[in-house]
């Protein structure tokens, strides 16, 4: 839960920094401008928010590992919510609105998840997890998303050291094997969820994991 929240602030001062300018930059999602994928942030935040309040009376069907969808094919920007998203953060017209509803509805989304029980079942995208299990997920969410943000900002603030660890233990428990020693935490998100390709050096190391190599880019929906 901590880890949650110290995650999730991180990522919100990092976008409140950024000077007006650096919206109109890519991001590190395909076909997304750095705006894009703060509009992106603003509906996870209302998502957190939704799920914290929706209750459920089932046994749990995933855990925070298990809550992830998997696929192999890295996003195109073509998808229909994922145009829909680009459009609605074009029409905020200014970076200092996305601004304030992000610091809006996230602090609201920072607070809730404070305040909620873990072992609360909560139901989201028809499934049942602890609160505690969902907003571990959401850890792997925030990091992924904060990389996604610096991309091609060096001047920005990148994701704290622990939210990218644990992130790294996820991915890895998500793929059935670890990743090279010599990975960094940020490489090993990065080249596993097919962010970017695999320096020659880091194929070779993929290649001597077994199950491992042959079975990227993990792509999280």
């Amino acid at each position: 839960m901590d880890l949650f929240s110290h995650s999730w602030t991180a990522l919100r001062a990092a976008v409140a920094d950024l000077p007006d300018e650096d919206f109109a930059q890519p991001s590190g999602c395909a076909g997304w401008l750095v705006r894009d994928l703060v509009c992106h942030l603003v509906i996870d935040a209302q998502d957190v928010l939704i799920t914290l309040v929706t209750p459920a009376a089932a046994e749990p069907t995933r855990d925070a590992v298990t809550y992830w969808e998997v696929t192999g094919t890295p996003p195109t920007g073509d998808d229909p919510l994922d145009a829909l998203t680009v459009r609605l953060a074009a029409a905020y017209g200014e970076p200092g609105l996305l601004k304030f509803h992000l610091d809006d509805v996230g602090s609201a989304a920072g607070r809730a998840a404070a305040l909620a029980d873990p072992g609360l079942r909560v139901r989201t995208r028809g499934q049942v997890l602890t609160a505690g299990d969902y907003l571990a997920a959401y850890v792997l969410e925030w990091t992924l998303h904060h990389l996604d943000l610096v991309a091609r900002l060096p001047h920005a603030a990148g994701p704290p050291a622990e939210g990218l660890a644990r992130s790294r233990r996820m991915l890895e428990q998500i793929a059935g094997a670890a990743f090279p020693a010599s990975f960094s935490d940020e490489a090993a998100l990065r080249v596993g969820t097919g962010r970017r390709p695999p320096t020659d050096a880091e194929e070779d190391g993929l290649g001597e994991v077994s199950g491992l190599g042959g079975r990227l880019p993990l792509v999280l929906g």
